[in-house]
């Protein structure tokens, strides 16, 4: 999760996520080497006087800023699609997790296991323990197992919703009426903070999201203690 002064963003979670902060270093590389070129050359021009009465024309200097801005947009924008359609492929997945967004809290339903079903609520304040979150710890979180591609089907209830996981590179529109759905992987085991990330009203800002991460026989146990 996001920690205190922290400027650049969490550590990923998933190979999504990972390929996200690769490209957002890649291009910030890029945008540097572009603005030190640009505040070179005005400072160049402040400091010196290079006048020439004879020189009407520069074909090759007119060339060079022609082709090399097309240079630079096809090396941001070959890993931008590569990434965009990583993002958009749903792999075999493992199991599938529908996420329903009401006003103020989530409803999950774990699809590939009967009745297997809780709603999710924001801890309120004056619950709050020293060891969790105010404002991002939820009563009932969502466990799932790490290194298994899941299936993500999200939708809501009555407004828009967004389900955001920020660490996993995870963020999808949650639309009454329409089902959207995304994968991804865990990486490691831990608990993984989100929240709605589409303004819904009055306590928009009141419905975390908590994902525990666990090994697949942790997860296997937990499923077979709720059926009980």
């Amino acid at each position: 999760m996001t920690t205190w002064l922290n400027m650049s963003l969490q550590d990923g979670a998933s190979p999504i996520m990972e390929q996200l902060i690769f490209f957002h270093d890649h291009t910030l590389m890029i945008m540097l080497m572009i603005i030190t070129t640009v505040m070179y050359m005005m400072t160049t021009l402040l400091w010196n006087k290079h006048t020439s009465r004879f020189m009407l024309e520069g074909q090759l200097i007119e060339t060079t800023w022609t082709i090399a801005p097309a240079i630079i947009l096809v090396f941001i924008a070959m890993p931008s699609l590569r990434l965009l359609y990583l993002m958009d492929e749903i792999h075999n997945p493992a199991m599938t997790l529908k996420a329903v967004g009401h006003q103020w809290y989530w409803s999950y339903e774990y699809s590939d296991f009967t009745k297997l079903e809780f709603d999710s609520y924001m801890i309120p304040q004056e619950e709050n323990q020293p060891s969790t979150f105010r404002l991002l710890d939820t009563d009932n979180r969502i466990v799932l197992p790490m290194n298994s591609p899941i299936r993500l089907v999200v939708t809501a209830a009555d407004v828009l919703h967004s389900w955001t996981i920020p660490s996993l590179g995870v963020k999808t529109d949650a639309t009454p009426g329409r089902l959207n759905q995304v994968s991804f992987s865990i990486n490691h085991p831990g608990i993984l903070y989100g929240q709605c990330s589409e303004i819904c009203g009055a306590n928009h800002s009141f419905m975390p999201i908590t994902i525990e991460s666990v090994s697949a026989n942790h997860f296997i146990n937990w499923v077979s203690s709720l059926s009980e």
